[in-house]
């Protein structure tokens, strides 16, 4: 990064035509990570995996947060997915939240040199927290709000979450770019994580099919090592192990070459999660800080 803040983000980032392959993991918020945690992880994704990204998951409402995950991300040349997290209780702190991290955004000299882009909930659709048509008019008015620090703003979802209202085109329309949930794990028709491609493809194509030629990544994805309370199978052929958490990267990594064929130049993909001790079961790394399995995804293809 540059000694001084620059004035402008003109030419600042690469063109998304160059994001596919791995990007960075999803990275889990809620326990509030102090800032040389922060710092560690964040230069670890970096340094040890190549990531380009990390991509916030959960929330953390601790006054000043994102300047911290802000600075991370500067000292180690990471960008970031924000996110405005909803959570599962259908209250309403998500407006304190993206007012919050709008003022971080736009207050922040260095925020929109490391901030890619903004997420306005994590499956807001599958979880009902918003009618599409009110969560498609809050993206916009988020559109407007950081259109003067150039950030732009997605949803991070499922296809079903879309499916089963209708398509909910107007929220595809609303967003600048698609962030994908791929979690193959809980379809009717999950096997093993080697033998996914059907399932992603599926999920793939019809975001392609739906999404006016607009970048995609594939942000939450992944498959588990262990089930929990909140992730169970939907038929019981469907594995989940170590082996077949590895097996699902490995063959997302396989198919590099197919996955840079989507619109603008490829899909992009993050591992859902960087650590055992944020998500049970998705971590590439284990409670203990050890990886689970050698973990080293191309980066271009």
């Amino acid at each position: 990064m540059p000694s001084s803040v620059p004035s402008s983000t003109d030419g600042w980032w690469c063109s998304p035509n160059t994001e596919y392959a791995f990007l960075g993991f999803s990275y889990e918020v809620s326990a509030c990570q102090s800032i040389s945690k922060l710092n560690s992880d964040f230069a670890d994704i970096k340094n040890t995996f190549g990531s380009r990204y990390v991509r916030l998951y959960g929330a953390c409402d601790r006054v000043g947060f994102y300047d911290d995950i802000v600075s991370a991300a500067w000292a180690t040349g990471l960008g970031v997915h924000a996110l405005i997290w909803f959570g599962f209780d259908g209250g309403d702190q998500w407006m304190t939240r993206r007012d919050s991290l709008v003022s971080s955004l736009t207050n922040n000299p260095k925020a929109k040199f490391v901030t890619r882009g903004v997420q306005f909930g994590s499956e807001p659709l599958f979880d009902n927290v918003l009618p599409h048509s009110q969560l498609a008019a809050e993206v916009t008015s988020l559109k407007s709000k950081l259109s003067g620090v150039g950030i732009p703003v997605t949803v991070s979802e499922l296809a079903y979450g879309y499916q089963e209202r209708g398509g909910a085109q107007d929220v595809l329309d609303a967003i600048d770019f698609i962030n994908i949930h791929m979690l193959p794990f809980f379809s009717a028709l999950a096997t093993f994580g080697a033998a996914a491609w059907p399932l992603v493809e599926t999920d793939m194509n019809w975001f392609i099919e739906h999404g006016n030629g607009k970048k995609m990544y594939f942000d939450e994805n992944g498959w588990p090592s262990v089930t929990s309370p909140g992730v169970q199978p939907n038929t019981i052929l469907a594995q989940c192990s170590v082996a077949n958490e590895e097996g699902y990267f490995s063959m997302l990594d396989s198919h590099c070459e197919d996955l840079k064929l989507g619109p603008q130049g490829g899909v992009g993909w993050f591992a859902h999660i960087y650590s055992d001790d944020q998500e049970p079961g998705y971590g590439i790394y284990d409670d203990a800080g050890n990886k689970k399995f050698p973990f080293k995804p191309r980066t271009f293809c």
